[in-house]
């Protein structure tokens, strides 16, 4: 779908809401809606929503990871797993 075809006017979601939706809800693109001929909303289907809040939160752990990583916060995963069984050890 070229991109053209998915900026639509706030005049089209209002007169044709129902039909948006059902696009949207069939795994249409977003849709861009404009107002005053500028860009003011995205709408999109909540399943490529809720994709995109699990992408965001995945890369902001990614990102925490990093900068502790930078910050010298980081250990190697033997070490963590070796502290760890010498504390089950001692609590058995």
């Amino acid at each position: 779908m070229k991109l053209s075809d998915q900026i639509k006017p706030i005049s089209y979601l209002k007169a044709h809401a129902a039909e948006v939706l059902r696009r949207l809800g069939e795994g249409g693109e977003a849709m861009v809606i404009t107002q005053n001929g500028e860009a003011k909303a995205v709408l999109q289907d909540i399943k490529s929503y809720e994709q995109t809040q699990e992408t965001l939160a995945l890369l902001k752990i990614l990102a925490l990871g990093n900068r502790q990583i930078e910050d010298g916060r980081a250990e190697p995963a033997a070490a963590v797993v070796d502290r760890l069984r010498s504390r089950l050890e001692k609590d058995c």
